[in-house]
């Protein structure tokens, strides 16, 4: 059996070191690349006597060199309490982190996956979002670090493909969840767990009506193998999320009753240029690459609470 050699960028955080787990089982030699800036050591330190796992502690706002076949490029901070806590870092993380990457790739002849979000549509007009929506993106608010960087790298990966022939696959991933979640990332799903745990008050901002769709973390890594092995001439980007929809209110109502919690949910004002409605068209997902989500909401719900009450309450 021949080993693919996989780089994945941001390989020590929730979403890569999944994909890290995934790429090894699956028999390919991983190369994790992580600066700590979100990522964490404890998500990878199962990996590390993995003889076919590598980690290199490295920032990929500076050029490195490597010989790979495939590339996975997700760093960045992900969550809106970590990429507005240092917004300038954010947005060079997306930019020059997609330059270095995809100048990697054109020099070794890699394929490079870029994992982009459903934040490039912004506060969405159009409802459930398709591929070909420009979005509605505030680009001096407070998101805009994020949102206008990973909207951007999408810009450099395409011009990459068209100029120089990179071989290139963007994924837009929705709101995923799962084990190994930051406790403190400030997301709904990894709030509403650890609040519930504790027997602390839910907060929910608004009257909680606004929608969300939630994928379970392994569904999501299924979706990125299976792009990054889909036919070249599939370049994406194409959504990868679960469209099964859920009000804020619904989650807080579903985490408490999974935890058996004494939690009491209390609303809060709304944070500036949150979307009301996010929720993925999956049809391109599904005739290109033949995927959908399998794990519904309750399941990846239960997972979720084991792990945080493994880890939040010790």
């Amino acid at each position: 059996m021949i080993r693919k050699k996989v780089l994945v960028t941001g390989g020590a955080g929730f979403i890569g070191s999944h994909l890290c787990d995934r790429l090894l089982k699956d028999g390919n030699e991983v190369v994790c690349l992580d600066n700590y800036f979100t990522g964490q050591k404890q998500n990878i330190i199962h990996l590390i006597n993995n003889p076919y796992f590598e980690l290199i502690r490295h920032d990929v706002t500076m050029p490195f060199f490597i010989e790979v076949d495939e590339i996975y490029n997700l760093a960045c901070p992900a969550s809106p309490v970590h990429y507005q806590y240092n917004a300038i870092k954010t947005i060079k993380t997306s930019v020059m982190g997609a330059i270095n990457m995809l100048g990697l790739a054109k020099r070794i002849r890699a394929k490079i996956l870029q994992a982009s979000t459903s934040e490039v549509y912004g506060d969405p007009q159009i409802h459930p979002q398709i591929e070909s929506y420009w979005g509605h993106v505030n680009p001096i608010g407070e998101r805009a670090c994020y949102d206008e960087g990973k909207r951007a790298a999408e810009t450099l990966f395409v011009n990459y493909h068209k100029q120089n022939n990179v071989k290139i696959k963007i994924i837009r991933i929705f709101n995923t969840y799962g084990p190994r979640m930051h406790p403190n990332d400030g997301r709904v799903v990894s709030n509403f767990i650890v609040q519930a745990l504790q027997n602390k008050d839910i907060t929910i901002y608004g009257e909680g009506m606004q929608t969300r769709s939630f994928q379970y973390i392994d569904d999501l890594v299924e979706g990125m193998i299976r792009m990054m092995a889909s036919r070249e001439e599939f370049t994406g980007p194409v959504n990868i999320g679960n469209p099964n929809e859920f009000t804020i209110l619904e989650l807080a109502e579903k985490v408490i009753k999974l935890t058996g919690s004494k939690s009491k949910i209390i609303k809060m004002p709304l944070p500036p240029d949150d979307p009301m409605q996010r929720q993925p068209d999956i049809s391109l997902a599904g005739k290109e690459l033949g995927w959908s989500p399998k794990i519904q909401m309750e399941e990846g719900l239960a997972r979720t609470i084991e792990y945080f009450r493994e880890t939040v309450l010790v």
